[in-house]
């Protein structure tokens, strides 16, 4: 991405070309900005362990954002995702209790391989993603409405299903996925890499993603033009769905509990990483890499502020103000653009 930087930068010849430049990669210049003032205002900050923090903490909210960028491409909303994290999140838990706990959800189950937790996390993710793309295509509701819904009814099935109460005493293989290290690098960064190279790949390289282009572009005319609208949509939130059983499996295991109270406000913190990723809500605009930055500077953002002892009520006002700054600024492109 640097060398991309350099060679636009040397072949930028016009005031023109310069607003083009800054227009197209202001997102880079402004994390590299970010990263600059925190490491001189936090020695800690650029240190190895710090960086990795970061990202392996924003690995959860950045694979929601993954799927709400994808879903917000095509003109949707996503508002359910934090709280299919948390419903994912205790069922998985419930199929990953050790013998020796003597709270387990199902007593009389032997201890099962980690992979049953891992589908089970999977499966209700998709299933959760499935219906709100369903009830959106084949109803006609409003993706803020289903997907609001949806928000509501898995938090109350979270708790139903957990009675209110964390899901601990995690088998250790399944404690692995949030808390081991392959060759050093935290196995919830592994995988957010993964499955943003998966998302970019379907974006970008595939008929899944052209569609959802098409689709968040003109509805209509991708309906005219012979897309199964109804079909990508749901698999459009099916996916999201999917990347949210995901991020569950890795918050779960982070803190060796499946808790109904996970993923409160995440959904507005992916929407977020989307937003200042350049992700345009008019539908049509927007890329996986915008995300990731956008992921990592909601992720600098948090961490900078905690180093410097800035109050948590005054990180929520900063980050309301950095939301609304680049959804100002995306504005403001689109109507340059037209």
């Amino acid at each position: 991405m640097i060398a991309k930087l350099i060679e636009a930068t040397s072949g930028a010849k016009s005031p023109q070309n310069y607003k083009r430049l800054i227009s197209k990669y202001a997102i880079y210049f402004v994390f590299i900005a970010m990263c600059v003032v925190m490491s001189i205002l936090s020695p800690v900050f650029l240190t190895v362990a710090n960086l990795l923090n970061v990202v392996t903490q924003m690995a959860s909210i950045g694979l929601l954002a993954l799927g709400v960028t994808i879903i917000i491409i095509t003109r949707g909303i996503d508002l359910s995702s934090g709280s299919v994290l948390a419903v994912a999140a205790v069922a998985s838990a419930s199929m990953a209790q050790t013998l020796d706990w003597g709270m387990r959800m199902y007593p009389a189950m032997p201890e099962l391989p980690v992979i049953v937790p891992i589908l089970v996390a999977l499966a209700v993710g998709a299933l959760c993603g499935f219906i709100n793309g369903a009830l959106i295509a084949y109803t006609g509701i409003p993706p803020f409405i289903a997907t609001l819904g949806m928000m509501i009814i898995a938090r109350g099935a979270a708790l139903l299903y957990s009675d209110g109460r964390p899901v601990s005493s995690l088998i250790d293989s399944y404690q692995w996925i949030g808390q081991g290290t392959i060759a050093g690098i935290p196995v919830p960064v592994i995988i957010f890499i993964v499955m943003a190279i998966v998302s970019y790949i379907l974006l970008n390289y595939t008929r899944f993603g052209k569609y959802a282009y098409a689709i968040g572009g003109n509805e209509t005319a991708a309906y005219v033009s012979g897309i199964n609208v109804k079909k990508y949509k749901i698999l459009v939130y099916t996916y999201a769905g999917l990347l949210a059983g995901i991020a569950a499996l890795i918050l779960s295991a982070r803190i060796n509990s499946g808790q109904p109270g996970l993923g409160v406000m995440y959904e507005l913190d992916a929407i977020a990483s989307a937003t200042v990723g350049g992700v345009s809500h008019a539908g049509g605009i927007g890329t996986i890499q915008g995300t990731i930055i956008g992921t990592m500077i909601m992720g600098v953002l948090q961490n900078g502020l905690d180093l410097l002892n800035v109050s948590a009520y005054w990180q929520q006002v900063v980050k309301g103000l950095v939301i609304v700054v680049a959804v100002v600024f995306d504005m403001k492109r689109q109507k340059k653009s037209k």
